[in-house]
């Protein structure tokens, strides 16, 4: 399939539907975790051994520190509450399951109040490089590390109660942009060099490649009003990723009225992912190689 951008009318991105909605109206439910079969621990434990060894050089010292401080490993799904307990003494967040995609408004909600919605089943076995909604793997392998880091933990609070006036005021788009490129598809420049932090890449094999040595994608500076105004792709490799110089560039974003953002960008030109532009800060041109070659493979 070849990929669509974030003008997709049926997700975009965060949270999405109202299908089988829960019985309680914060969309929370039990993890179960005794439930699980063995045959689900053992696709955790092909994804967390695959994507482990991957990992160092590639993902940023936070996100390796997270790991290492976390109850989690190959043996089994993480235990939500377990979790929790330490994320709570280290930054005050904590593991709620949901089951799958949520509303926007119940997905801003957990975060402005330092809830973490995680999908609570696991793909099967034969999804193991794609799956359409975040399962336990993406949400908990993926989020929950960068989940321990303060600077992450205060910008995805901040995030959250951005989102529920992004709601009210229709720009909700606009900012779902930012999270999709920072929280979920974000490169930092570190003293060694490129660096993942976003679950997105964390939780992908074949993207954590891509993002940080294929030839293929632009590398772009992060700019505020450039990323509001970029759509992203839903459904394969990103066509361009930002760059933060650091981390604790999240907190500058955390402190941001967005609402004069909205106003002064109304109207302003959007750009299809690939774009670059004359005011870009260019760290990689990409050689676009391998979205060329999607395309033409979909128009065969």
């Amino acid at each position: 399939m070849l990929q669509t951008t974030d003008t997709a009318p049926a997700k975009h991105g965060l949270a999405a539907g109202t299908d089988h909605a829960p019985a309680r109206p914060d969309w929370t439910i039990d993890q179960d975790w005794g439930r699980y079969s063995a045959e689900e621990h053992g696709v955790w434990r092909t994804l967390f051994e695959r994507q482990s060894r991957l990992l160092p050089g590639r993902a940023c010292d936070e996100f390796i520190r997270g790991m290492q401080d976390l109850p989690i490993g190959p043996e089994q799904i993480p235990d939500f509450e377990q979790m929790s307990k330490v994320l709570r003494a280290r930054t005050g967040w904590e593991v709620v399951a949901v089951p799958g995609l949520v509303p926007d408004d119940v997905f801003f909600e957990h975060l402005a109040n330092r809830r973490f919605p995680a999908g609570q089943f696991i793909r099967k076995p034969h999804e193991l490089d794609y799956l359409e909604e975040p399962d336990v793997f993406h949400d908990v392998f993926g989020h929950v590390p960068m989940l321990m880091n303060p600077v992450i933990a205060d910008y995805i609070q901040a995030y959250g109660e951005g989102g529920l006036k992004a709601n009210r005021l229709g720009m909700l788009e606009k900012l779902a942009r930012v999270y999709w490129y920072t929280v979920e598809f974000g490169l930092v420049q570190q003293r060694d060099g490129l660096r993942i932090y976003g679950a997105g890449i964390a939780s992908s094999f074949s993207e954590t490649r891509f993002a940080v040595e294929d030839d293929s994608p632009n590398r772009v500076r992060f700019e505020l009003a450039r990323v509001t105004q970029t759509h992203y792709r839903i459904d394969d490799f990103q066509e361009t990723y930002f760059v933060l110089g650091h981390l604790d560039e999240l907190l500058e974003l955390a402190r941001i009225d967005f609402a004069p953002l909205y106003q002064r960008l109304a109207g302003a030109p959007e750009h299809e992912p690939g774009d670059l532009l004359a005011t870009d800060t260019v760290l990689t041109r990409g050689t676009g190689r391998y979205h060329t070659a999607r395309r033409a493979a979909a128009k065969a």
